[in-house]
């Protein structure tokens, strides 16, 4: 019998593939939705009391804490305990690129799956990127997959080994989940685990943490140099990545060839890409910027002086590794959100920091703006959070497309 531990996406998407194949299994969930419970019932599926020793598997959606209570004790009694990604793996040995690291992971997941794609490869881009990987595999028209892997994720894998592994960066994230610097790298570094000969690892020669742990891995080691700018970076990492699984999938294609039309792609919303100029200054969307080495790479790239928009929910970010680039490119600090004059105050010795109070995102933001072109006429605005939306948007993506609509309904932007 199967539990599925957490509905949501994943959860949902578990359920869906269990459906599919005619697998008993129920579901619990600490605090569910009504909408999620009507989906459940509708592929036939009833919650469930979770009870030691009933369960061979369980699937437990990313959300839910690795020393859960309940989890805890279903271990204990014999249960296994896995993720999503997991039993897609298990299920259909696809051909997988796994893409992990604290920055970058969602765009060179797409531009990896797209450079395949243009190749002739029946792929697309799934994981922690939309739709879930379980939600995909059964397809039988896919050839291959670029997944991108969260901290989360990688905490429930077992035997998972992806043909090849793309480690970006280790930075600072998850505090909050993980509890310490340390787990949250181990976490990541779990994708290394399964690596043998056969599979191929690329990974980021300029990060000393990514280097230390590809020297450990017994995989074929392919590395790249990080490019001046996240973009530069993700194009050089999706290029080897994509020609490495095209090497084994006896498609190759130059690396030359494969990084310029990475170049061409278009960006990923709410990824460091200018929306648009008012006045001299350029507005610039960084919405997935919730970890500091996201932030560190946007306030190096935007023009300075920069008005920053930054706050929302803490992770636990490292505000003192942002000290000196502030202290030299920042004019001003606009704090947003529930916890961003907290973190701001950190700022306050090195530059202006300006406490927004408005409990609305959208209204947040617009005095953000206003307050940014009141001290500016040249450099940017960076809407770059160092945190999560969920106090104020329903995701990065929602808060993207409000500063953008700000950003457009501005007189002269675009030009």
């Amino acid at each position: 019998m199967t539990l599925v531990f957490g509905l949501g996406r994943s959860g949902l998407a578990v359920l869906e593939f269990l459906a599919r194949r005619r697998r008993q299994a129920c579901f619990y969930d600490d605090n569910p939705r009504p909408k999620d419970l009507q989906r459940a019932g509708a592929l036939g599926f009833s919650a469930c009391q979770v009870e030691e020793g009933r369960f061979n598997t369980v699937v437990a959606a990313p959300g839910v804490p690795i020393d859960h209570p309940l989890l805890r004790n279903l271990a204990r009694n014999g249960a296994e305990i896995i993720g999503e990604v997991e039993l897609a793996w298990r299920s259909r040995r696809l051909p997988l690129v796994g893409i992990t690291g604290t920055a970058g992971k969602t765009t060179t997941t797409a531009f990896t799956a797209q450079l395949l794609q243009r190749r002739g490869v029946r792929a697309r881009a799934a994981g922690n990127i939309d739709p879930p990987l379980i939600a995909v595999i059964d397809d039988p028209r896919l050839e291959a997959a670029a997944v991108e892997l969260s901290s989360f994720q990688l905490e429930r894998i077992t035997r998972f080994a992806p043909e090849v592994a793309v480690l970006l960066n280790l930075g600072t994230d998850h505090i909050d989940r993980h509890g310490s610097l340390e787990r949250y790298h181990a976490a990541k570094l779990r994708l290394l685990e399964n690596l043998t000969p056969a599979h191929t690892l690329v990974y980021n020669s300029a990060d000393p943490r990514v280097a230390a742990a590809a020297e450990r891995c017994a995989a074929e080691k392919v590395a790249f140099a990080a490019g001046g700018t996240p973009r530069l970076s993700n194009a050089r990492a999706a290029a080897r990545a994509a020609g490495a699984l095209l090497q084994k999938m006896a498609r190759p294609a130059s690396y030359e060839d494969l990084y310029n039309e990475a170049l061409s792609l278009a960006a990923v919303p709410g990824r460091f890409e200018e929306v648009g100029r008012v006045n001299g200054v350029s507005f610039i969307d960084d919405s997935i910027a919730t970890r500091t080495q996201s932030v560190l790479a946007a306030l190096k790239a935007a023009p300075e002086p920069i008005a920053w928009i930054m706050g929302g929910m803490d992770k636990g970010a490292d505000l003192d590794e942002l000290l000196p680039l502030v202290r030299q490119k920042v004019r001003v600090v606009l704090a947003v959100g529930r916890d961003g004059a907290r973190m701001a105050e950190r700022f306050a010795k090195v530059t202006e920091v300006v406490a927004i109070n408005e409990e609305s995102g959208e209204e947040a933001l617009a005095e953000a703006i206003a307050s940014a072109m009141s001290r500016l006429q040249r450099g940017s605005v960076l809407l770059a959070p160092l945190a999560t939306s969920f106090d104020q948007f329903a995701d990065y993506k929602e808060r993207s497309r409000v500063f953008r609509k700000l950003v457009s309904s501005m007189e002269g932007a675009g030009g």
